[in-house]
């Protein structure tokens, strides 16, 4: 699996369907729309993209998206990509690959459906003309964070739960990382952050925990506020992270992104967090949260992918939903 800081070719998303977890009402649906469509457009400015649509709404997707949006019609019970899609790779011979990873609704979550998303990845896989890697292991793409050199990142209560791999070791996980994606060198976090580890979230993906924007680098959502329970949490994570080192025996040089100033919402503890972040050709799509840490995170996103324009998108809509701007895209390397 390369870095996501390679060539891309483009991007994939889901448009949200109907009375889907999504959106329960007419209101909800809309905003949902508009806030993925948002996010599309600021990816079109860079590279090509690519909306896979429920069938009955063909004509309202036309009706948000530009006519540079490609749309194909796919069934879909959600529309968070990064988690149905599949996880595009390159073979030593130049070749695109997807790996299908087996979705089961974030572990079998009660108000998930995914009988529809769970055949996404291989129809996504087909789309794109690349050739289609099997996988038993039930797994998400916003539970990885690799380098593209053999190094990747998972959490124990993804990977490891009992509702997504209950028969599997680190050992057996791994090797099926190492067999599917490349993965020489896998780095085990504890968990991911509350709001994700609560009722709604995955169970903590490290997307929204942790990304890798060069070799030897580290980006790491830092929770500020003692109040908030994250603090202990990415505290423990960055003092875990600093005793690890990857594929290529480097120590890392980590680099705290710090969490947004506002720690609740009417649901309770917030995860915003800046780190899940989608990287595309000449530039970064950001997450915002209309926050005085906008301003520093844009800087620190600038500084660690130099070159590239930093788009910074209000992502509170998506978030509210259980996700942010990585979670609802899937880049394909070009080849």
């Amino acid at each position: 699996m390369p870095s996501e800081t390679a060539p891309q070719e483009r991007v994939w998303m889901a448009f949200p369907p109907e009375r889907s977890s999504i959106g329960h009402t007419d209101q909800e649906t809309h905003e949902a729309r508009a806030a993925w469509a948002a996010v599309a457009h600021a990816v079109l400015r860079f590279e090509p993209v690519t909306m896979v649509v429920d069938p009955p709404d063909m004509e309202a997707a036309r009706r948000y998206l530009s006519a540079d949006i490609e749309l194909v019609a796919a069934p879909l019970d959600d529309a968070w990509m990064r988690d149905i899609g599949p996880t595009f790779v390159i073979d030593d011979g130049g070749r695109l690959g997807g790996v299908d990873w087996v979705f089961n609704g974030w572990g079998q979550q009660d108000w998930a459906t995914w009988g529809k998303d769970s055949a996404v990845g291989a129809e996504v896989v087909r789309l794109a003309g690349a050739g289609l890697v099997d996988s038993s292991l039930v797994n998400e793409g916003g539970g990885i964070q690799v380098d593209g050199l053999g190094t990747v990142l998972v959490t124990e209560t993804v990977q490891l739960d009992k509702y997504r791999n209950p028969a599997l070791s680190k050992a057996d996980v791994e090797a099926e990382l190492r067999r599917t994606i490349g993965a020489t060198h896998v780095i085990w976090l504890p968990r991911g952050l509350t709001r994700d580890s609560e009722a709604l979230g995955t169970r903590g993906h490290v997307d929204i925990v942790a990304a890798i924007p060069s070799p030897g680098v580290l980006l790491v959502h830092s929770q500020r506020n003692p109040y908030h329970p994250d603090f202990q949490i990415t505290t423990d994570i960055i003092s875990l992270l600093a005793t690890t080192h990857d594929a290529e025996g480097r120590s890392w040089d980590i680099v705290e992104v710090p969490a947004p100033e506002i720690l609740r919402d009417e649901e309770g503890w917030v995860d915003y967090s800046y780190i899940n972040h989608l990287v595309v050709n000449g530039g970064v799509i950001a997450c915002s949260f209309d926050d005085p840490a906008d301003s520093e995170a844009q800087r620190i996103l600038e500084q660690a992918y130099p070159g590239r324009e930093v788009v910074m998108v209000d992502a509170r809509p998506i978030f509210a939903r259980g996700g942010g701007i990585h979670c609802i895209t899937q880049h394909q390397p070009a080849v």
